[in-house]
Order: C-alpha cells, then sequence, then structure tokens
C-alpha cells in the first residue's frame, strides 16, 4: 500500500514537472516570437497598394500609420510609392514593383552596441536617408540586393535593381536601364561590395553593378539613373493628397 502511494506521487511530480517545463518553453517561444515581431517603423505616405508579408507568413494591406515589423516584407504594387519611417528617424521611399524585407532592425538610444540594420532589396527600387543608427554607427547598417551590398556613411542615396523590368524608368540619356543595381548619392556616400570587388561612391556620383560576379563601377551623370519620386511622397504633403496621388509629377532628388 505505502509502495502504491509512493508511486502515485511520484507519477503526479513527474506530470506536474512535464507541464512546468512546458508551461517554460510555451512562454520562451511566446516572448520570442514578440521580440521577432517588434514594431520598428510605420508608414507616413502612401498612394497606392501597399501590402506585408510577415514572419509568420500571413499578408495584410497597409494604410498610412501601418506599423512595420521586424521580418515583414513590404511589396508595392503597380504605381504604388510609399515611404517609411523608422525608429531611429530613417527614412526609405519605395518605388513601384519593389520588394523589401525588414531582415533586423536593432536600436536602443541608451545601447549603441546594440544597433543592428540590415535591410534586403529583393527587387525595385528605394531611397534612403540615414538615421541616428547610421549617423552613430555606419558599420551596423547595411542594405543588400541581388548583386551586392550598399553600406552608408551618413547617406541619402538611391538604389535601383533592374531585372528586364525597368522600361518605364527615366534616364538622362533616354534609354531603358540596363539589367543589374543602379545607385546614387546625394548626400554623404556609400561603400558598394561584392565577391568581385567594392567601390566608394560620394555625393554626386552614379553607380552601376551588372552582376554579383563583376566589380561595383563609377559611371558619368549623364549614363547615370537617378531614382526618381513623386513630390507627394518626397515631401510632406498631406495624407489626402497622397491617398489620391497619381504619382506622375516627379521630383529629381539627387543634388
Amino acid at each position: 500500500m505505502k509502495q502504491s502511494i509512493q508511486t502515485r506521487y511520484g507519477s503526479t511530480r513527474a506530470a506536474l514537472l512535464r507541464a512546468w517545463q512546458l508551461a517554460c518553453l510555451l512562454a520562451l517561444l511566446s516572448w520570442g516570437s514578440l521580440a521577432f515581431a517588434q514594431v520598428v517603423g510605420t508608414v507616413t505616405h502612401l498612394s497606392g497598394v501597399l501590402t506585408v508579408k510577415r514572419a509568420d507568413g500571413s499578408t495584410a494591406v497597409l494604410a498610412i500609420q501601418s506599423k512595420i515589423q521586424q521580418g515583414d516584407t513590404l511589396i508595392t504594387e503597380s504605381n504604388t510609392y510609399t515611404r517609411v519611417k523608422f525608429l531611429d528617424d530613417a527614412e526609405i521611399v519605395l518605388r513601384p514593383g519593389s520588394q523589401l524585407v525588414v531582415k533586423s532592425y536593432l536600436y536602443d538610444a541608451e545601447k549603441p552596441a546594440q544597433d543592428n540594420v540590415a535591410l534586403s532589396l529583393v527587387k525595385g527600387g528605394l531611397r534612403a536617408v540615414t538615421g541616428l543608427v547610421g549617423k552613430r554607427n555606419h558599420d551596423a547598417v547595411s542594405f543588400d540586393t541581388p548583386t551586392a551590398t550598399i553600406g552608408i556613411r551618413g547617406t541619402h542615396f538611391g538604389a535601383l535593381f533592374c531585372q528586364n523590368d525597368c522600361g518605364g524608368v527615366p534616364t538622362p540619356s533616354g534609354s531603358t536601364p540596363a539589367n543589374g543595381l543602379h545607385v546614387d548619392v546625394a548626400q554623404g556616400a556609400i561603400v558598394v561590395a561584392n565577391p568581385a570587388g567594392q567601390q566608394v561612391f560620394q555625393s554626386g556620383w552614379f553607380g552601376y553593378v551588372a552582376s554579383g560576379t563583376t566589380p561595383p563601377v563609377v559611371v558619368p551623370p549623364t549614363r547615370g539613373v537617378p531614382l526618381l519620386i513623386p513630390l507627394s511622397i518626397s515631401r510632406n504633403a498631406p495624407p489626402a493628397a497622397q491617398q489620391n496621388a497619381a504619382g506622375k509629377d516627379v521630383d529629381c532628388v539627387v543634388q
């Protein structure tokens, strides 16, 4: 009898221990999910349809004041421009037909050593203005593209990746941009690198990377491809004007 009671007690204790361990594991997973889904930015300007694919696989249509989370993939549809402001006051504008992955966006005003901003331009184009992370720790910011990685130096720059989809992009020569990565720098500098080499591009310069196996090269302004964006997106237009903007009036933000 005594042995039976001890056996039942031991089984109950083991069951309680397993339940406690499971609860701890679930709490840890939940905490990790919340940490990964941290809000890191806000949609401030929008003209057209902007969708997001979350880290958990869900999708949603975004609007002005929608929140951006770490792990999000932002997707702009045809004729859509959007502007996003991040935690450290960095800003990014996406042009139509673009996909941008917010791989990591870690910023704490009191802990600069933990800064880590990693964005990936899968397709399309963007303009980016450096925030506080890039100003105090530029090595903590990187932009991946299919042909090269872009590092910043307190920067305002444009990047356009073409893969037979840049037929409507205006250029100084009037010709269609070649396939590959095109960059322009309005302020500061960027470092573009891939396994074939690296190149620093200063303010007012244009660059091109044909593929991941060819080095970045400087191109003259007459052959450069400046990324143009609508005035309603580049300037602080009222939300109603942003939502209704047709995107026809563009502003070359390259100084």
